[in-house]
C-alpha cells in the first residue's frame, strides 16, 4: 500500500529540514512524498530542490493558502492512502506511517488517526500540550469533538469522492473536511491510540485574537452546514482543549 504525504510551504526555511529529515528517517519505504510551495521568497524552496532524491513531486506557484496547496497535492497524489505533514510538523517516531500502514492493512478500514502533541517551537522534545483523541464515537461530533487534522489519513477515492478542503474557510477548512467525511458519511474509522506527529505551537488559527474569533465563526458555519447544533459543539469544542494543557 503506497502512502502519499502531502506538505504545504511558504516562506518556510526555519522549520522545512526539520520536516524533511522527519520524512527522510520514516522506515516504511512504499511512500510518496509531495511538496506543495506558495512560491515561497525565503530558501524554502532552493532547500526543498536540495532533497529532490526524498521528494517525488514538487510544485511551486502563487496560491490561495494552504488548503488550496492540499488539495493540489490530493489531486497528484498516486497513493492508495493520504495523509499531511506541515512544513512545521514532524513524526513522532520512525515508525508513525508502519503504523499506519498496519492499520489500513485490513481493507475495510477507510481512515485512521491518532494522538497529537503541541511542542515548542524552539525544543520539540518540551510537550506543550498533548490532546489524546481516544476512540471513534461518531456521537461525540454533537459535543465538538474532532481527531487532531494532522494525524488523520484517508484513503484517495474516498478524496475523489467526497471532494478536498472547501476554500470558502480560511481557517477552519479541516475541521469542515473532517464533518463532511466523519459525520456525515458512514466510513469505517480506527483509532491509533499512540502520538503520530508533534506540531509546533503558534498555529495560524491561534495566532491572534482576531484569527481566533474567526476560527470560532467558521467552526459555527461548519456545524450548521454540517447538521451539528453549534452552541453544544462549539463550547464542547473549545472546553475540551484544557485538560490538554495538563500534560503528564
Amino acid at each position: 500500500m503506497k502512502i502519499s504525504i502531502i506538505t504545504a510551504t511558504w516562506n518556510s526555511e526555519s522549520t522545512i529540514v526539520d520536516t524533511l529529515l522527519s520524512l527522510a528517517s520514516q522506515s516504511y519505504q512504499n511512500t510518496e512524498f509531495i511538496v506543495v510551495d506558495g512560491a515561497s521568497k525565503d530558501t524554502t524552496l532552493k532547500i526543498v530542490n536540495g532533497h529532490e532524491g526524498l521528494i517525488d513531486i514538487i510544485i511551486s506557484e502563487p496560491d490561495q493558502g494552504i488548503y488550496d496547496a492540499l488539495n493540489k497535492g490530493i489531486t497528484v497524489a498516486t497513493g492508495d492512502v493520504i495523509g499531511f505533514l506541515h512544513s512545521d510538523d514532524i513524526f513522532a517516531s520512525v515508525d508513525t506511517l508502519d503504523k499506519v500502514a498496519s492499520a489500513f492493512a485490513d481493507n475495510a478500514t477507510d481512515a485512521v488517526y491518532g494522538d497529537l502533541d503541541y511542542v515548542s517551537k524552539d525544543d520539540t522534545s518540551r510537550v506543550i500540550r498533548h490532546w489524546q483523541s481516544g476512540e471513534f464515537v461518531k456521537s461525540k461530533f454533537k459535543n465538538g469533538w474532532m481527531p487532531p487534522h494532522p494525524t488523520f489519513y484517508m484513503r484517495k477515492k474516498h478524496y475523489q469522492k467526497l471532494g478536498g478542503f472547501n476554500l470558502s474557510y480560511r481557517i477552519a477548512a479541516d475541521y469542515e473536511s473532517i464533518l463532511r467525511y466523519l459525520w456525515q458519511e458512514n466510513l469505517n474509522v480506527n483509532y491509533i491510540p499512540e502520538v503520530l506527529v508533534k506540531m509546533r505551537v503558534g498555529g495560524e488559527s491561534n495566532r491572534s485574537l482576531q484569527n481566533i474569533i474567526r476560527k470560532s465563526k467558521e467552526d459555527w458555519r461548519a456545524m450548521k452546514s454540517n447538521g451539528i447544533a453549534p452552541l453544544p459543539a462549539i463550547l464542547g469544542k473549545n472546553l475540551s482543549k484544557i485538560p490538554q494543557f495538563f500534560v503528564k
